[in-house]
């Protein structure tokens, strides 16, 4: 058995994960509300070949087969790379029984759809069986992968290698103590919103975004934007990545922000090396997933990147304001391109996470992980949630929660079996910043956002991050595009920055 046996044998389970991709992308935007509970069989029977395939004896053998084959190849060759990381995430993937494994994407394609009828009907009492019954099954998968001090290590590494809760922990103070004083400076900026909610037609706020996304480099030739309850990207194959967003009526900001969000992370997807379409450099085998991007918070960054660095800056709505304008004559004439700008950058804290300005976005991010720590260790009850999530709302944000709609029902990520996940927002929010301030010291992508031209800086993330796909971990990424790890610094000065322009 050689290199091309491994290759091959992987490409086989990235096809049947694709193929578990496409179930999940229908089942979340067109299938009919009572498909949920055949949907949920066949992705549970597809995700258990999938295991099976990829933690079989023979997976192994084929692995240290083309190890001894490449044993003389240089440490710095991709497909010893390739090797090891498959063997890791192979090492992983046996330690969570497989029965469990099935159990969990069961549940996953069927709370989906609780989810949805629970958040509509506003009725905790509906879904909270299915968080019972998640928060058990992850209980189980941290017991089977094994950590050395807390369950939640076990959980948040499958999504950001290498994190744990001793690791969060100094993060989210760093967080806290830079940005609360901002946010007081920001709540004195006089910000004008009453134009926000004047009635805009869906069908325009949707070519808006599209338009402006494509500028951007999201190719809609190798992809597709849909609407549903909660905005995502999933892909199959760098060929094939497509993008939902929420659009409303009464907000004009909220859709289009969203859909530049999730298409930062189809450009991660569309712009991975061609070469790693199907390998282990695009699939991620701890999460059973097909995914391309190193960890979710690199993902995450490249969505905050698009979102925050360039859509919500003041060059960008210099340029496309005047577009604005011409889909929304009537609803906008009496509002100025600086207003405008205030106002999708005012901070004021608020109960919707996707909807939450930069500012107070962290503090969301860190009362879910602080709630699924103590859910995870019983420290917390699911009877007790919707008050824990109203008490941390209170006490981060100083905002009443008027229902569970807007609380602690308003997130899919539990339906998804995604505990540990929400870090990785907070961790891409840092990631976005360092990835950025680096990108803007290289040579024209500075004056090319000026000139309202997004070519230069999307060659550079191209060059710098998309293309490595799963190649290098978080860290390995971040020091070689950015020289350094982890850092707030860049961060905090970003938004020091817009606080000082909107106090001014």
């Amino acid at each position: 058995m050689s290199y091309t046996d491994f290759t091959a044998e992987l490409a086989a389970v990235s096809d049947l994960l694709s193929a578990i991709n496409l179930l999940n992308w229908d089942a979340r935007t067109q299938m009919p509300p009572d498909g949920a509970q055949t949907r949920s069989k066949q992705i549970a029977t597809l995700t258990a070949i999938a295991r099976d395939a990829a933690a079989s004896d023979r997976m192994k053998e084929i692995i240290a087969r083309a190890e001894d084959a490449l044993s003389d190849a240089p440490k710095t060759d991709l497909r010893r790379r390739a090797l090891a990381q498959a063997r890791r995430e192979i090492d992983i993937l046996r330690r969570i029984p497989a029965a469990l494994i099935t159990e969990t994407a069961e549940l996953s394609a069927i709370s989906h759809s609780l989810w949805a009828k629970a958040r509509a009907a506003d009725d905790f009492a509906l879904f909270a069986p299915v968080i019972e019954k998640t928060f058990a099954l992850q209980r189980s998968i941290a017991e089977a992968i094994g950590y050395d001090d807390h369950p939640y290590d076990a959980l948040v590494s499958r999504y950001e290698p290498g994190m744990t809760r001793a690791k969060l922990r100094p993060l989210f103070d760093a967080l806290r103590s830079g940005i609360a004083p901002l946010v007081d400076r920001a709540r004195g900026a006089e910000v004008r919103t009453d134009f926000l909610s004047r009635g805009f037609p869906v069908a325009a706020q949707r070519a808006f975004g599209i338009k402006l996304a494509e500028r951007m480099g999201y190719d809609m030739t190798r992809g597709r934007v849909d609407d549903t309850v909660h905005p995502f990207e999933i892909s199959f194959t760098r060929q094939d990545v497509r993008i939902t967003s929420r659009f409303r009526g009464d907000a004009i900001s909220a859709g289009f922000f969203a859909l530049w969000h999730e298409a930062g992370h189809g450009m991660y997807e569309q712009n991975i090396a061609p070469e790693f379409t199907r390998s282990i450099f695009a699939t991620d085998l701890v999460n059973l997933y097909a995914v391309g991007g190193t960890s979710f918070g690199a993902h995450e960054s490249q969505s905050r990147l698009w979102e925050n660095r360039v859509g919500r800056s003041p060059r960008f709505w210099e340029h496309h304001y005047s577009e604005l304008l011409a889909a929304f004559p009537d609803q906008l004439a009496d509002v100025s391109v600086e207003e405008f700008w205030r106002a999708v950058n005012r901070a004021e804290p608020g109960l919707v996470r996707v909807e939450a300005d930069e500012l107070t976005y962290d503090m969301h991010i860190i009362l879910r992980a602080e709630i699924e720590m103590a859910l995870l260790t019983g420290d917390l009850s699911v009877a007790d949630l919707p008050d824990a999530w109203a008490g941390k709302m209170r006490d981060y944000l100083g905002v009443t929660v008027p229902s569970d709609r807007l609380g602690v029902l308003q997130d899919v990520h539990w339906s998804h079996g995604y505990v540990g996940s929400f870090p990785t927002y907070t961790i891409g929010n840092v990631m976005s910043a360092q990835f950025f301030e680096a990108a803007m010291a290289a040579p024209g992508v500075a004056d090319g956002l000026v000139a309202g031209d997004y070519t230069e800086l999307r060659a550079w993330l191209t060059e710098h991050v998309y293309r490595h796909g799963r190649s290098l971990l978080p860290d390995e990424l971040l020091v070689s595009s950015t020289g350094r790890s982890l850092d707030t610094a860049p961060y905090l000065a970003e938004l020091s920055a817009k606080v000082d322009r909107l106090t001014a």
